[in-house]
């Protein structure tokens, strides 16, 4: 199959070709949430509902406002907020993305800011979507994974077919991005024994004992009641089940969220906030983990649930692996592929593996995935706090 997507000016390549609609505070959502409202399949909403400013904050709406699947943005601020208009619309301006921003204590308050909001994504939309496509390649292509609301059978369907995908993704030169250390707890010595180098190695056992010291401060993990009603026991059996997402690849660096990992390979996200603990739970919501991973330049994101889930994502497709085969004959609509097919016996892990591979191929050819055709478009971004990375951590 010949790819296409959209040429950026850094080089990156997108799948999608979209208005970001970015709130700035809490203050200014609904005025930007009607903005959005009349083109939901051209405008996503995007934003940040704090006030007092964030470095982590500021730099991942930088990353997605200048995200490949995103061609141009419209920044709508309540006027007051803490958070740096100036340098974000500076930035996306730079990357050569049409941008504007609007001030709603300076343009006429509610009704007047969302109709020249709506006018100005409606113009943008329209010459997004006359845009002239080039060839895409594997290796222009960033994929995400992630797991939420899992249950016994996710460790054995479609966590571990998501990893086959992922190591034919990595065999094409494509970036292939896994995440939640505090999900890995118990594995960080078998994921420390596929590092690149020695140092990567202690690197990515630092992070995973971080999050056990981080959980620990706060008395609880990520194990949720509903991960013990489906089957699971312990969090080294969850993790069991995470790390089977990332395949068997050789481990290229460690990231931290908005850091764009340098080429092609497999990279571990460190999801858990450095110093102490001071904004409480790390990653509130399986959409969280999305952000961020957008944030470091996925184009699309692997999701498998057991339990069920039906959240998509803004600005990127959400591919939806259901780990149970009674779960998706309850969710089908919401399910793009039925791992649990492995426990009956109807398929075989590998061809899971390759259905999932052959759904990376067709969402990058523009085939809606099943959210993106519901209209599913959940974001979330709260405060963290992360010191840069370390030399070990990248490749040379």
């Amino acid at each position: 199959m010949t790819l296409t997507g959209y040429s950026r000016a850094d080089g990156r390549k997108g799948i999608r070709n979209l208005v970001a609609v970015a709130y700035l505070v809490e203050c200014a959502h609904h005025v930007a949430r009607q903005i959005v409202n009349p083109t939901p399949e051209h405008a996503h909403l995007i934003g940040f509902p704090g006030c007092f400013p964030n470095a982590y904050a500021q730099k991942i709406m930088e990353r997605l406002c200048t995200h490949p699947n995103v061609g141009a943005v419209l920044l709508v601020s309540l006027g007051c907020e803490s958070f740096d208009r100036y340098q974000l619309e500076r930035i996306t301006a730079q990357s050569g993305r049409p941008v504007r921003t609007l001030v709603i204590q300076n343009d006429g308050g509610t009704r007047a800011t969302i109709d020249a909001g709506r006018a100005w994504v409606a113009e943008q939309a329209a010459i997004l979507q006359g845009a002239e496509q080039v060839p895409l390649a594997l290796s222009d292509l960033t994929i995400g994974t992630v797991c939420g609301g899992s249950d016994g059978t996710s460790g054995i369907t479609g966590n571990p077919a998501a990893g086959l995908a992922f190591d034919r993704l990595v065999a094409e030169g494509a970036t292939c991005i896994f995440e939640e250390t505090g999900e890995l707890i118990g594995c960080e010595g078998i994921m420390a024994s596929r590092a690149a180098t020695p140092e990567l190695a202690i690197e990515l056992r630092a992070s995973v004992e971080k999050a056990a010291r981080y959980y620990a401060t706060l008395g609880y993990g990520s194990f949720a009641a509903g991960n013990a009603d489906g089957g699971l026991t312990t969090i080294e059996e969850k993790s069991l089940g995470a790390y089977m997402k990332s395949g068997q690849s050789q481990i290229s660096g460690l990231i931290k969220p908005g850091d764009i990992p340098p080429r092609g390979g497999l990279y571990l996200m460190d999801v858990v906030p450095d110093g102490e603990v001071r904004f409480g739970f790390p990653n509130i919501s399986d959409n969280a983990e999305i952000v961020e991973m957008m944030a470091s330049g996925a184009h699309m994101t692997l999701f498998v649930t057991g339990r069920g889930s039906v959240v998509g994502s803004a600005l990127a497709p959400v591919i939806k692996i259901a780990a149970n085969p009674h779960m998706y004959d309850r969710l089908s609509e919401d399910m793009d592929i039925n791992a649990g097919r492995i426990l009956t016996g109807a398929a075989s892990l590998t061809q899971i593996g390759d259905e999932i591979f052959d759904a990376v191929i067709a969402t990058a050819s523009g085939q809606p995935t099943k959210s993106e055709a519901l209209g599913h478009t959940e974001f979330i971004l709260t405060y963290k706090s992360f010191e840069p990375l370390g030399p070990a951590c990248l490749p040379l």
